[in-house]
């Protein structure tokens, strides 16, 4: 398979949907050869992609494949998914698609923020604002601004019972 020509190919395909080729994965699966297709976008309520609009790029990729020399001759498994919870976050995009959600976050060894002891390595907070050089998140109650430089690595936090503006105090 032909890297460079799928991504050349897809990106518009994409781009019909609302949709951003994340990544794109090719490698061997027993005779076939698998291309895994991870996509991004704003979606209707600015949270990542629908299924609904998974599966009709999905349909458009393949049919679009079917014909197109950038596969090869051998047999091939598509897959088409969207990012996930568990992928690090690594664009500023991905940080603004995730506002409000509780992160975690490994710092740099050299990092010197201000409102942290240089002994911690990582934080956790919700991302309240983004900007293209940093992320706002608050932890136990203080804003704290993290430059994008300083993290090695951030993946949003699964929240089971999270709590929702509006909703009433427990006692």
């Amino acid at each position: 398979m032909n890297e460079p020509q799928l991504v050349n190919e897809i990106t518009p395909l994409l781009a019909q949907f609302d949709l951003e080729l994340d990544s794109l994965d090719v490698r061997p699966a027993g005779r076939r050869t698998l291309l895994q297709i991870i996509v991004d976008g704003d979606g209707p309520d600015g949270r990542g992609p629908s299924l609904d609009e998974i599966s009709e790029a999905t349909k458009a990729v393949s049919r679009h494949l079917d014909g197109s020399s950038a596969v090869g001759k051998g047999a091939f498994t598509l897959e088409v998914s969207s990012r996930g919870v568990s992928r690090p976050l690594e664009r500023v995009e991905h940080w603004r698609r995730n506002l409000v959600r509780l992160v975690k976050i490994k710092l740099n060894d050299e990092h010197d923020l201000p409102d942290v002891p240089d002994q911690l390595d990582q934080l956790e907070g919700r991302i309240t604002a983004v900007t293209d050089d940093a992320v706002l998140l608050s932890v136990g109650g203080s804003e704290v601004r993290v430059p994008f430089e300083v993290i090695k690595k951030a993946v949003i936090q699964v929240e089971l019972t999270k709590k929702r503006p509006g909703d009433a105090e427990e006692e």
